[in-house]
């Protein structure tokens, strides 16, 4: 009995996790570190951003709760519609000749009365596509297709410019939108016009807006990251807001706008590069109310190389951004609700999350000295929730969203979770030079998603123009990784193996974000489940920012 009661000791001494705990625990040094100025200055802006980023982090959660709280506030079908009014499809393209004629075929199946229908092809391109779009509209309009063509030779105001552009010769009383990488389904229109049409509170809803799905979300791990993020977005982030009545916003397509709400909110305005969400605020100020239509489906397709998918959230980071200093203040002085100003305020100025995490990225390492010295002890009670609220929550926010629409199959996205994670840390440094541009109020062009014509898990992009350029942000990014490297061997190095998982997600976010930006052409080869072709530098592309 005492030699096995001395062996059980013995072993409960040299277990590693009874060892970690005594060393956390172990009070034996304690009273004996001071604080300094220096820490001082590293710890008050640590714990100020970490906070900064545990309230967004909360506010997810609050979404969450929005969504399942005010579940049973679904717009009900709308009755049957006699007389169908006059509806504008706008198609804003610019350099798309990949994609064109796929829209407009889509477009031309269209089940809704032919004299009640004009499409305008709104073309900004300065490439071959002109040739290809007006070719393709003179061949339908052949076929009896309302539709026509209008190229504008100068791109003010860009797709905004170009919306406004059409309005002047648009004839429907409705305006449906679609970008080039939208392929909306026959019945579209027919599921969409009657909820304006309802004698019930029709009159005074000014958009309709459609959930977005994906023609390529197996075609790489990058489209399956792309296909979580944008569902919690369409999913939850739509879903709570749309339910308990908040402000939401006009996701640029697949969506159906009244005339009149266009107008009476001052129309299309091109100071910002979201101008849906712009537009949406406005409107939404003089009182028009939103919809969100989850049950109805605008297949696009997704960005499919790194560099095109990190200036597509740029954009959109930059221009939520801008949009929150010009919209903002009205809706805080306007009479609506307290909790409608708080649900604007979290979504305008979300994207502010970015540049705290790139300010956190560089600060970890020497907090981390900083914190050894303090002790264990306190990095677990203060530390750890702290990061636990801001990480968490974008875990259970996305896997919410996936069980929503996946029940059967949404366990699938535990996987998925760490590259969604990383991923948006890697792009956390493009996104904030993106957020600090539009607060120092530095324009910039509107820069397009190249869109290749990619379906499934075929095709290749390589061969095909309109590539954006990596520019100087991926080497920061590998930059990143590799100081993060560092900071995971100082943690191992003492025994700080709590931080290590976080720590890994900065390392594979930002390498993967960077090596991905810069050396595409290879990466391409290397798609999981894609038998690509040899990739080739393209010989000509399009203009970025």
């Amino acid at each position: 009995m005492r030699i096995a009661l001395s062996l059980s000791v013995a072993l409960a001494a040299q277990n590693p996790i009874s060892h970690y705990w005594h060393k956390i625990t172990d009070r034996t040094f304690a009273g004996i570190y001071h604080v300094n100025a220096f820490d001082l200055a590293m710890m008050i802006p640590y714990f100020i951003v970490l906070l900064i980023l545990a309230v967004y982090g909360l506010h997810r959660y609050w979404l969450v709760y929005d969504y399942f709280v005010y579940s049973k506030n679904i717009p009900p079908a709308p009755p049957p519609v006699t007389n169908w009014p006059r509806v504008t499809v706008q198609l804003p393209i610019f350099n798309e000749r990949y994609v064109i004629e796929r829209l407009v075929e889509a477009v031309s199946r269209f089940d809704y009365p032919s004299e009640l229908l004009d499409v305008q092809v709104l073309d900004d391109s300065t490439d071959e596509t002109c040739e290809v779009a007006r070719a393709c509209v003179e061949r339908h309009a052949a076929q009896g297709m309302p539709v026509v063509y209008i190229h504008r030779s100068n791109r003010e105001g860009y797709k905004a410019g170009a919306l406004e552009n059409g309005l002047k010769t648009s004839k429907g009383e409705f305006v449906a939108i679609f970008d080039a990488d939208f392929l909306p389904e026959r019945d579209f229109l027919r599921r969409t016009i009657p909820y304006f049409m309802n004698p019930d509170g029709g009159e005074t809803i000014g958009m309709v807006q459609t959930r977005w799905t994906y023609l390529n979300t197996d075609y790489s791990l990058l489209t399956n990251v792309e296909t979580i993020l944008l569902d919690g977005h369409f999913v939850i982030e739509h879903g709570a807001r749309s339910r308990r009545g908040t402000f939401f916003n006009f996701n640029g397509t697949a969506g159906v706008w009244r005339r009149k709400a266009i107008d009476d909110a001052g129309g299309w305005e091109h100071d910002t590069l979201t101008e849906d969400t712009d537009l949406s605020y406005r409107s939404q100020l003089k009182g028009w109310k939103f919809l969100y239509l989850p049950n109805i489906e605008c297949t696009s397709e997704l960005p499919v190389d790194m560099n095109g998918f990190k200036a597509q959230q740029a954009r959109w980071a930059k221009g939520l951004m801008q949009t929150a200093q010009k919209i903002l203040p009205k809706v805080l002085k306007s009479d609506a609700p307290w909790h409608v100003k708080a649900e604007a305020f979290f979504h305008l100025t979300a994207n502010i999350s970015y540049p705290l995490m790139v300010l956190l990225s560089t600060m970890l390492l020497p907090v981390m000295i900083v914190r050894f010295q303090q002790g264990w002890f306190q990095m677990l009670l203060i530390d750890l929730p702290l990061f636990l609220a801001s990480t968490c929550s974008i875990s259970s926010f996305y896997l919410v969203a996936q069980r929503e629409l996946h029940p059967k199959t949404w366990q699938r996205t535990f996987l998925y979770l760490p590259f969604v994670m990383a991923t948006g840390i890697g792009i956390s440094v493009r996104n904030a030079q993106a957020v600090m541009e539009a607060i120092v109020g530095k324009k910039s062009e509107f820069a397009r998603t190249p869109k290749f014509n990619i379906e499934g898990k075929q095709g290749t992009f390589a061969k095909k123009s309109y590539k954006n350029k990596a520019g100087w942000i991926p080497y920061a990014e590998v930059l990143l990784g590799i100081y993060f490297s560092f900071t995971v061997f100082y943690a191992v190095l003492n025994e700080n193996y709590a931080t290590v998982p976080f720590l890994l997600l900065f390392v594979w976010g930002y390498l993967y974000t960077g090596c991905m930006s810069l050396g595409q052409t290879y990466f391409a080869r290397l798609r999981f489940g894609v038998n690509a072709p040899e990739m080739r530098p393209a010989t000509s592309g399009a203009p970025g920012f």
